[in-house]
């Protein structure tokens, strides 16, 4: 059984269309939507491939038109960006996105894995880094995979009697590199992959948005550095 990870894939299809094309399943961590220019796309590819998908911060945002509380350097990105995805979706895809769990589970060749977007405890919206104390106890008294993203930062580690695995971000990384990221489960192990894409065109399809000239150059920046921009400075006195 070979699976194929991903989260974080922000409506970037030509990242989306770069990643393994062999695999048995497809496990989706959430975050289809917001900050790219393929929302429609990249929807169809999940529903036509994904064996198991939870819903991500933004995909609640664009179903609900509720907040996806982003950090404050992403929250304009953010806002202007799910005005488009919202103008560009028929209302099926808007209940698809909002009809998606919070958490899923399964057992596959005596391994326990447990899916979420954020964290088991909070599903949609804990920033929690590899480092983080928490993943030890949460769900408490359980062992096997935890499966995250999220953070957009790949990490596989072990906590006691639980391993967790972010794959990183398909549509939007933000570990230094512009590449979409994946994980593969096989044979009993989980591997951390990458692979390269024509970043340039996905911004030039931003670029046709009309979006605000500041929300372009910071998406650009991320996918063209694969890091968040840099910190805006305030010139006033």
């Amino acid at each position: 059984m070979r699976i194929l990870i991903i989260s974080d894939l922000h409506a970037n299809l030509e990242a989306v269309e770069a990643l393994p094309k062999e695999f048995d399943q497809l496990w989706v961590l959430g975050d289809l939507v917001n900050y790219g220019p393929d929302p429609r796309a990249v929807i169809q590819y999940v529903r036509q491939h994904a064996s198991m998908i939870v819903r991500g911060n933004h995909d609640h945002a664009v179903a609900f038109d509720e907040d996806p509380h982003c950090s404050t350097r992403f929250r304009k990105m953010a806002e202007e960006t799910c005005r488009y995805t919202r103008s560009v979706l028929d209302a099926d895809a808007l209940r698809y996105l909002g009809g998606l769990p919070l958490k899923a589970g399964c057992e596959v060749g005596g391994t326990r894995f447990l899916l979420c977007h954020a964290a088991p405890s909070n599903p949609l919206f804990e920033y929690r880094t590899a480092d983080s104390g928490l993943w030890s106890g949460d769900p408490p008294g359980w062992s096997g995979v935890v499966l995250a993203g999220h953070t957009h930062l790949p990490f596989q580690r072990t906590y006691g009697g639980k391993t967790v695995v972010n794959p990183g971000s398909v549509g939007q990384p933000k570990h230094g590199r512009a590449e979409a990221r994946y994980a593969i489960w096989q044979d009993g192990e989980i591997t951390l992959g990458a692979a390269a894409y024509d970043v340039e065109r996905t911004v030039e399809k931003l670029r046709r948005l009309r979006l605000s000239e500041d929300v372009f150059e910071d998406l650009t920046f991320v996918l063209r550095h694969g890091a968040a921009p840099p910190a805006l400075v305030d010139s006033s006195d």
